[in-house]
């Protein structure tokens, strides 16, 4: 099928200033009445852009609402056109922060010093969020899935829901001769990178192409643009099937519980947050930087193991304090209890850990203006 375009979803403009709301009283709440100025004891403001992670969206949306209610003189634009678009974007200098569903790959931390410095960017997890296998299969609302066979799945080789293989791990679940389309993102998406990854580390002898954002062009399936696009082509099409941010598909398809170890894990925030502590730092980085390296073939049981961490990409210094400021306190909040329970509210992600949290704090404390 040939990719389903859908318009660039127009950046929302939050007006805002006055300081964010984390005081020196201590206070989380951007919209609370204690308010500290910015580095250099002014208000934050300007305009501050950032282009990346479809995935983010609710989130994003959460975030730029509270931070635009307390703030005013400053303005946050975000544009969702995927986790690839906001990589380049930061690396390049079109946008002052990246949302990506991937840390920057080695090959993109080195060009990011030319615009960064030569500390380089920042990778900050900002969004801890299940990926769904989301399906519309009429009556079957959940099913359990083991990583051989979904990449079996997704690589064309079982060709209707009630194959053998899908069978055998869904005994007593009636399953209709209906043929299974898989559908897959056909931008360079963070989501297919977490996807992939999964699939190339727990089925390995099924999945053979190595992980990407890019979805491999040997198979073959339908493919739509970002997070929404995928979710409508399923909601469309009986039969089919794709992998989203499970806050886009909750209520309007079918979910898979996946095996890890000998039982199956449920999709849920919670279960995902545990695959994200379980992480080690990514080597090679900024002592800053806070990448985190996912266990994808994990035998514990309880953690969801699809899961994806998502992160505003930030540069370590900036050309001027004004822009400082203005980073510094938008990620603040984003990162901060108050900002993490905003997004879990609005998309169901998993709040950081404290831990996470103050990792993510100390990367952003350390931005700092170009020497």
């Amino acid at each position: 099928m040939k990719a389903i375009r859908f318009g660039r979803l127009s950046a929302v403009a939050v007006v805002a200033a006055g300081a964010l709301a984390l005081s020196a009283c201590g206070t989380d709440n951007p919209t609370g009445s204690n308010q500290s100025p910015g580095a250099t004891g002014a208000a934050v403001s300007g305009t501050l852009t950032g282009i990346g992670s479809s995935a983010q969206g609710a989130a994003m949306d959460a975030w730029k609402t509270a931070f635009g209610s307390a703030n005013s003189g400053a303005t946050v634009q975000y544009s969702p056109d995927g986790s690839g678009a906001g990589r380049k974007a930061l690396i390049d200098g079109s946008a002052q922060f990246g949302g990506s569903d991937a840390y920057l790959k080695d090959e993109e931390y080195e060009s990011a010093k030319a615009q960064c410095g030569p500390d380089g960017a920042l990778n900050i997890p900002v969004y801890i969020s299940p990926i769904a296998v989301a399906f519309n299969l009429p009556e079957v609302k959940e099913l359990k899935l083991d990583a051989e066979t979904l990449a079996n799945i997704f690589r064309g080789e079982i060709a209707t829901w009630n194959d053998p293989a899908i069978a055998a791990l869904n005994p007593g679940v009636t399953l209709p001769d209906l043929k299974v389309t898989p559908v897959n993102r056909s931008d360079d998406s963070g989501t297919t990178t977490n996807f992939t990854e999964y699939l190339a580390a727990a089925a390995p002898s099924v999945w053979t192409d190595k992980a990407s954002g890019v979805w491999p062009s040997s198979l073959q399936g339908e493919n739509a643009k970002g997070t929404s696009g995928v979710v409508k082509v399923v909601t469309d099409t009986p039969g089919a099937v794709t992998y989203a941010d499970d806050s886009a598909v909750s209520g309007k398809l079918g979910t898979a519980q996946i095996k890890v170890g000998e039982s199956f894990t449920t999709i849920s925030a919670e279960a995902a947050a545990k695959a994200a502590d379980a992480s080690t730092p990514v080597a090679g980085r900024n002592a800053s930087d806070v990448s985190l390296k996912l266990d994808r073939s994990t035998k514990t049981e309880g953690v969801y193991p699809i899961v994806l961490v998502s992160y505003h990409i930030v540069c370590s210094t900036y050309a001027d304090q004004k822009t400082v400021d203005l980073v510094k306190a938008f990620e603040s909040y984003v990162v901060s209890e108050k900002g993490q329970k905003d997004a879990q509210d609005a998309a169901k992600s998993a709040p950081l850990s404290s831990d996470l949290r103050a990792k993510a704090k100390k990367a952003i404390d350390a931005i700092k203006v170009k020497a």
